[in-house]
């Protein structure tokens, strides 16, 4: 979109944050760049210039807006949307692959040369892999100055850089201000405790089934709903975290995150923005859905769903296959018990958060017989563990979507229907469409849509790319639990809702079940 000129102008002109994220402006008298809703008078056409990413413009030599903070707009919702290479590239840059395993592992990992990647990058948007991981190493290290009292030093290494002197020379040319200067700017918290920050995103955002679908699924130890936050263990690169999440009504999530290695970050960071969806373009989906005469009421009146989707892809492949004709319920329940068997215990001072979700390595060196599983389930859930343990499936944020669904096929005892589920959920693939869920064919019928998969299959072709999207808004039509938002906590599987003015009993009810 950088390349056009005349809309990129009327953008800044009309301070449209819809655009914030899909380029940035660069200002050629100041040598500063902004996101397109910077609230400053716009400058001149003539000394505007636009480029596609932060790191293309930091690249150029311009620096941060200390007014409107471009390194912290929403994500473009151009890499959540496509397959190819440089799509994948971009969501295993964010998720911290470069810092890990440098440029040679992020071109391993997909399968093309360190020149092929380093080309296509700067085609797409101005910046190779290690400009666009400088970017965000500078953005992680802006984060924990101006939100914690950790030493420089231990920032510094903290947020992916190999040196002090490189730190203080990225952030200055970066934001044009010192480590120092930055943190007598911001608010600093607890040096040994959590890190709190807001996740941008683009308005509007319905959180009800986001929220209600995460927390109705929600495994105890795992996951639960406490005190108006989703909170949930993170298995990370360096170590452990716990996220908690809470939509605030306004234009941001409240994420507050305590991690056992200050390194895993930026990689938190982007594992909560991928589960919520965040950098979506709810414009885009809600104005191709609405032309859709059956569905336009759904989205007139909650816009801007989007997909619950997950921290770890094998994670909810494993809990995907588990749940596979169980109902809601049943599938906690024998999740729970695998949890509580096999996840790694770790310690939670504000809440009930228990165990990390098992990896596929260790259950599939368990075998049949270590699991307590009914038959049909633990067979499923031990060859799905196996081909993810051997790397002949791949979930990974930069996997081939359609090579991922060819090998999820070849599996036996996996449904069509799990298969597009994990597309829509662990892949994060916008244009998954399971028809062959139930509850998408009843709601279809209830619209005056087509009910057989078949039909409403060729129905859909209209709502690409964004079936996934349309998906949401089938599931929430009905009044079950996951279109709704929790009413009380839900902590080690009971939700504890408020009592009704006379009520005689304060005892927590079970959770709501959907059928």
């Amino acid at each position: 979109m950088h390349e056009d000129v005349e809309r990129c102008v009327r953008a800044v002109q009309s301070k449209d944050a819809r655009f914030d994220g899909w380029f940035f402006t660069a200002v050629l008298t100041t040598g500063i760049y902004c996101r397109p809703s910077c609230p400053v008078v716009p400058p001149k056409p003539k000394n505007m210039t636009f480029y596609p990413s932060a790191a293309a413009a930091q690249q150029a030599g311009f620096r941060a807006c200390k007014r409107c903070r471009p390194d912290a707009t929403p994500g473009s919702p151009e890499w959540n949307e496509r397959a190819d290479l440089a799509a994948r590239a971009m969501r295993l840059i964010k998720d911290g692959v470069v810092d890990r395993e440098g440029v040679p592992g992020l071109a391993a990992r997909l399968g093309y040369s360190t020149r092929q990647i380093e080309r296509q990058l700067q085609a797409e948007v101005g910046a190779g892999p290690g400009a666009l991981a400088r970017a965000q190493r500078a953005q992680a290290a802006r984060l924990l100055i101006e939100t914690s009292t950790l030493p420089m030093a231990d920032v510094a290494f903290a947020a992916g850089f190999s040196s002090i002197r490189t730190f203080n020379d990225t952030v200055r040319a970066v934001f044009g201000l010192s480590p120092t200067e930055l943190r007598h700017r911001g608010r600093p918290t607890d040096p040994a405790g959590a890190v709190t920050l807001r996740l941008p995103f683009r308005a509007p955002l319905c959180p009800d089934n986001l929220f209600g679908h995460l927390v109705a699924a929600s495994v105890p130890g795992v996951e639960e709903w406490r005190s108006g936050a989703y909170r949930r263990t993170l298995r990370l690169p360096h170590g452990h975290g716990i996220a908690e999440l809470r939509p605030t009504g306004a234009a941001y999530v409240q994420c507050t995150l305590t991690l056992s290695d200050l390194r895993d970050l930026t990689t938190a960071i982007n594992r909560c923005r991928r589960l919520l969806d965040l950098d979506a373009d709810p414009a885009a989906t809600d104005d191709l859905l609405g032309q859709d005469p059956a569905l336009a009421p759904l989205v007139r009146k909650n816009p801007g769903r989007r997909i619950p989707q997950t921290v770890d892809g094998k994670e909810f492949a494993i809990r995907a296959v588990l749940g596979q004709r169980l109902s809601l319920a049943a599938a906690r329940r024998h999740t729970a018990r695998l949890v509580a068997a096999h996840g790694e215990a770790v310690t939670d001072p504000g809440g009930g958060l228990t165990h990390l979700f098992p990896t596929p390595v260790l259950l599939a060196g368990i075998g049949a017989t270590g699991l307590a599983l009914p038959l049909e389930h633990r067979d499923r859930v031990l060859t799905m563990a196996t081909a993810l343990a051997h790397r002949d499936i791949d979930l990974g944020t930069g996997t081939d979507w359609q090579q991922a669904r060819a090998g999820l096929r070849t599996l036996p005892g996996v449904d069509p229907r799990t298969v597009e589920t994990i597309a829509l959920r662990a892949l994060g693939d916008p244009d998954a469409f399971p028809v062959a869920d139930p509850r998408v064919g009843a709601a279809a019928a209830e619209l005056g849509l087509p009910a057989s998969p078949a039909a409403l299959t060729g129905h859909a072709a209209a709502w690409q790319p964004w079936r996934g999207y349309a998906v949401q808004h089938l599931w929430a039509a009905g009044d079950a639990p996951i279109s709704r938002m929790p009413t009380g906590d839900v902590v080690a599987g009971r939700e504890a809702t408020v009592p009704r003015p006379g009520a005689r009993s304060t005892e927590p009810a079970l959770t709501r079940v959907h059928p």
